[in-house]
């Protein structure tokens, strides 16, 4: 190999830079028809390269051992005026950018996952909840069941450190307060719906819950929004218009209650935004802390509401009806009540509110069409036609708001 600098004449042999002998042989007598040659054998350089490499840059060459670091030496060939580019990809980097890949695709099977959990959950929820409705028509204390069994299942779970207790403090309890109010006015709302009305009536209504928050927001909070969102709200409130027209077991009381738990639903989110910023709670915590504060508002009014005696006599009757299972029933609406919930915090926690909004949307329209094939409940052309103009509503609603 051969390397020269550019402001010396005299050119420097590469072999004399990379593979300096050791030692040398002494020089033979020189003949005057022959020019002296050495006898030894010169070490073979690790380094080759075809054509004169050249240094264009050395900084500092004074001070090597003072300021290695400040040192730039770039080498190209002969005939070229500028540096050899390489793209030669780092094997670092390769390695970052396939464990980026890597964590992004684990993340997107986690939230596929989340997604499938949470509506196959709240389907398994609403048929149960329907069935101990049909049996034992008491909602306020099959509110409070649900509510119980999710305090229960979270606190043995801090108590054996399977999951983290979370850091809380008098404040974060005076925020939690006001969600836990509507929280609690909104889920046992909705179960006094559905002891009145079909599942996927119920949930028709629900799916109205946007035209609530943007009139809420609006009047209450002095909010506005775009065009296209007040837009949305047209094929939302008159889906629902057309599909409470249209229902063959309408009830006031049922109708009342799905409303009435829209706007509860819509306040418990305002006051989560307002009460939990800053706080470093997770979503699964969150709903946890969330359950347990709802739970020692409504039981009080539960009792006043229902009372035990109510409760026994509904309870001989269920039992000599449908039997032990009724038992089975409740347990399973009321730990599939929970574990849906906390699946839908965990999945907000990774994902957009655009992509969560799309989520429930898609929730309800599983609910309604199993809950309709499971109880064979009655649709009209009509009123199925005023459930999908809702719902796609709701869909504009979600797409228009971002």
């Amino acid at each position: 190999m051969i390397c020269s600098g550019k402001q010396f004449s005299p050119v420097i042999n590469g072999s004399d830079i990379f593979s300096r002998p050791k030692s040398r042989s002494p020089i033979q007598p020189s003949s005057w028809l022959l020019p002296s040659l050495s006898v030894q054998k010169p070490q073979r350089s690790a380094i080759s390269v075809q054509k004169p490499l050249h240094v264009s840059m050395v900084g500092n060459f004074g001070s090597l051992k003072a300021r290695r670091s400040s040192i730039k030496c770039e080498a190209y060939e002969a005939d070229r005026s500028k540096p050899i580019e390489s793209n030669i990809e780092l094997p670092k980097a390769a390695a970052a950018e396939a464990a980026a890949s890597s964590s992004e695709t684990k993340k997107k099977i986690k939230i596929g996952i989340y997604f499938a959990m949470w509506w196959a959950l709240n389907v398994v929820f609403n048929i149960y909840n329907k069935k101990v409705l049909n049996a034992y028509p008491y909602p306020w204390l099959t509110s409070t069941l649900s509510l119980a069994c999710g305090s229960l299942i979270m606190l043995i779970s801090w108590a054996t450190r399977i999951a983290e207790a979370p850091k809380t403090d008098l404040e974060f309890w005076k925020a939690l307060f006001p969600v836990a109010v509507a929280h609690t006015i909104g889920h046992v709302a909705a179960t006094v719906s559905m002891s009145k009305v079909a599942v996927s009536f119920t949930h028709i209504i629900k799916s109205g819950e946007p035209a609530f928050s943007v009139l809420v927001s609006r009047f209450l909070l002095g909010e506005t929004f775009p065009v296209p969102v007040y837009l949305s709200l047209i094929p939302i409130i008159g889906g629902c218009s057309l599909a409470a027209l249209t229902e063959l077991n309408f009830n006031m009381i049922g109708f009342m209650g799905a409303m009435i738990s829209n706007l509860a639903f819509v306040f418990r989110n305002i006051f989560s935004k307002r009460g939990m910023k800053g706080k470093s709670v997770s979503g699964m915590n969150y709903y946890a802390c969330l359950s347990i504060l709802s739970l020692i508002i409504l039981t009080p009014f539960a009792i006043a509401v229902e009372g035990p005696q109510l409760w026994a006599a509904g309870w001989q009757k269920a039992i000599s009806e449908i039997g032990p299972q009724l038992l089975w029933w409740m347990a399973a609406q009321s730990v599939f009540y929970h574990l849906y919930n906390q699946v839908s915090y965990m999945s907000l926690d990774e994902i957009s509110p655009l992509t969560f909004s799309i989520g429930n949307t898609m929730k309800r329209i599983s609910v309604i069409v199993s809950s309709i094939i499971i109880f064979q409940t009655p649709v009209q052309p009509v009123n199925a036609l005023g459930a999908a103009i809702a719902i796609f509503g709701t869909f504009l609603y979600s797409q228009a708001k971002q």
